[in-house]
């Protein structure tokens, strides 16, 4: 499928300026069809399969409960809330287990006794299915600390019923759970094989010396594909296309979802942009620096990557 873009690349959205003397060019983008879907061998979780995601809680709901105590960004899963008067959500099921997020005040101090974790490393101690829903608590809690007042008129809110939600009583304005879409996605230039090689970049605001794949968010009016070619011309100045999607996962830090991409090199010499990217370089699968582990999206598209023959 080929689809006709403008050619320009430039910084797109704050403090941008748009060339409409730019020629247009051709980039493909390839679009999974009802026969080529179980060819596409997918990264994704799958949340579908591991949880059920809910708002409301079940009618004759009678089975066991787990509370996931937000503490700051910080969460301590216990089998009771440590007081019924702080602010819960239900936010779903796990192996026919009810979820609720519990908002602890910043007066209560740690209810946990220093048992609270940050969500990296919750990761390590959970299931899968586990660290999405305490993902989830951690979302709707942040979601609702910071929404407790109309953006509109600054009237307080309240819930909006039926549905996962906060309305203005004054203006009706309503508002819902944040996700901020933003693509990730591996570059690879050469014929497929050992000698193929992959783009990985360190970010300035990494804490160790890892490299990843490429990823930023989408701006208003721009589709996927468009975000994945700009986003790369920007960080690290080459071309790409032959964009096709392996995936997604949701990110709670604080609200992202990332959607997965693999791109072809078309060429460009690398050109940091230097306020968010210190390094980027071409890497054989026999010769990669430190990559991130495979409970982000990006360690499993560079797994799926060198597993390939």
């Amino acid at each position: 499928m080929q689809i006709r873009g403008s050619g320009w690349f430039g910084r797109f959205g704050r403090g941008c300026h748009v060339c409409d003397a730019t020629p247009l060019h051709v980039f493909v983008v390839r679009m999974p069809t009802m026969a080529s879907h179980m060819e596409l061998n997918l990264v994704s979780m799958n949340t579908a399969a591991l949880y059920q995601p809910l708002n409301d809680v079940p009618d004759d709901f009678a089975a066991a409960q787990r509370f996931v105590h937000v503490i700051s960004a910080s969460v301590f899963v216990d089998d009771r809330a440590e007081d019924e008067a702080w602010p819960s959500h239900f936010i779903g099921m796990v192996d026919g287990v009810g979820w609720w997020a519990v908002d602890v005040p910043a007066a209560a101090g740690d209810p946990s006794y220093g048992a609270a974790m940050d969500l990296f490393r919750y990761f390590g101690v959970a299931s899968e299915a586990e660290w999405l829903a305490a993902g989830r608590a951690v979302q709707v809690v942040e979601w609702m600390r910071t929404h407790q007042f109309c953006g509109r008129c600054a009237m307080p809110t309240e819930p909006s019923g039926g549905e996962r939600g906060l309305k203005c009583p004054s203006c009706e304005l309503v508002v819902y759970p944040r996700v901020a879409p933003a693509m990730i996605t591996l570059i690879t230039r050469g014929e497929r094989g050992p000698d193929q090689e992959a783009l990985l970049a360190r970010g300035v605001r990494f804490p160790r010396p890892m490299y990843s794949c490429l990823a930023g968010f989408v701006e208003p009016g721009e589709d996927l594909e468009g975000a994945v070619i700009r986003e790369v011309k920007e960080e690290v100045g080459v071309d790409v296309d032959d964009v096709r999607y392996v995936g997604s996962q949701p990110w709670p830090f604080p609200h992202s979802l990332m959607i997965g991409f693999r791109v072809n090199y078309a060429g460009g010499e690398i050109v940091l942009q230097e306020d968010e990217i210190m390094d980027a370089n071409w890497y054989r699968k026999d010769d990669l620096p430190m990559i991130p582990p495979t409970m982000s999206i990006a360690g499993r598209i560079i797994e799926q990557w060198v597993n390939e023959d």
